[in-house]
């Protein structure tokens, strides 16, 4: 497979190895001098390190784009109307109407569009979801998300768009429904427009999520709780590791009692998320299916950032039915 990588930032960097080592044909494309220089001491070949994509797209198969968001739309109508399936880090695109462009001219150029919410591709999601399939906790009753930690802000998009957007999308998956309203409370400490802190409920038809991103509290967190009539699962993502808690209330007398019945730390393995996902798109772009997340799948959780910051600016619930 003949792959060409477009950007070479920090997340690109784990592209390139992960592609590499999976046994793709690398060309990439930066248009940064140092950066393509970096890239040659890793070992491509300098005539398959360009600074303008476009002159490598005649000699690969696929490209896979890590750029910033705002260049998502530009860079993939492009080489899709190039002949050329694409791997598009999340955010799919800047905004909703662009997403739904992309999906349209993807339809058109009939190639395929995989979107990188690794999260879904992640060991403990795996674990979650058999967990789930196996009635472990039983009905799920809610959930909550927290993405957060002390980091340098993102420059192109909200830390709604680019760290909640992970769990608007996870949960979706794992509770097999698509977010239908939102209740959001979103910040702008910072003063860049754009949001450096969010808390937002997301409707899973009955089943609230309550998920919260922002860059200042100290530490890396990247947890969730699964609560349900029967336990709950906690899962850290940071950690690879996932708790089931056994227990449930009970009727005693006129009140009720709280019966833990047991906690059990469940098998997570497999390997890293970045290879499971790279791996799925090569595998779809040479069998001709259709990917796990496709552009449809990114413009849904892209709707939940955009009901989200709609639900703070008017200070109600928002259906997505109005994104």
């Amino acid at each position: 497979m003949r792959v060409l990588l477009i950007g070479l930032g920090r997340w690109g960097e784990k592209h390139l190895r992960v592609l590499r080592d999976l046994g793709a044909d690398v060309w990439v494309a930066d248009v940064s001098r140092e950066r393509l220089g970096w890239a040659v001491r890793q070992g491509v070949a300098p005539a398959r390190a360009v600074s303008d994509y476009r002159a490598a797209l005649a000699q690969v198969d696929a490209v896979d784009i890590v750029t910033p968001a705002d260049s998502h739309l530009t860079l993939a109508i492009e080489c899709l109307e190039a002949g050329r399936d694409c791997f598009i880090e999340k955010p799919v695109t800047r905004t909703v109407g662009e997403g739904r462009a992309l999906v349209e001219r993807a339809r058109a150029a009939q190639r395929l569009v995989q979107v990188g919410h690794i999260f879904r591709f992640h060991p403990v999601t795996e674990c979650l979801r058999s967990a789930l399939a196996s009635d472990r906790i039983g009905a799920v009753r809610y959930a909550t998300g927290r993405f957060a930690g002390f980091k340098r802000p993102r420059t192109d998009v909200g830390v709604t768009q680019t760290d909640a957007i992970h769990y608007f999308d996870l949960f979706a998956f794992l509770l097999g429904r698509d977010a239908t309203s939102v209740t959001a409370l979103v910040r702008d400490y910072l003063g860049r427009e754009m949001d450096d802190l969010s808390f937002t409920t997301v409707e899973y038809g009955q089943t609230p999520v309550v998920v919260e991103a922002g860059y200042f509290v100290p530490g890396t967190h990247r947890e969730c709780v699964i609560v349900g009539e029967r336990g709950s699962l906690v899962a850290d993502f940071g950690q690879s590791t996932v708790t089931a808690h056994a227990g449930e209330h009970r009727r005693h007398g006129d009140g009720w009692e709280a019966v833990e019945t047991g906690v059990d730390e469940l098998k997570v393995s497999g390997d890293e998320p970045l290879r499971r996902e790279l791996a799925a798109f090569l595998h779809c772009v040479t069998a001709r299916v259709q990917p796990p997340v496709d552009a449809q799948a990114g413009v849904r959780a892209l709707g939940v950032v955009e009901a989200a910051a709609r639900s703070s600016r008017l200070g109600r619930r928002v259906s997505l039915d109005e994104i």
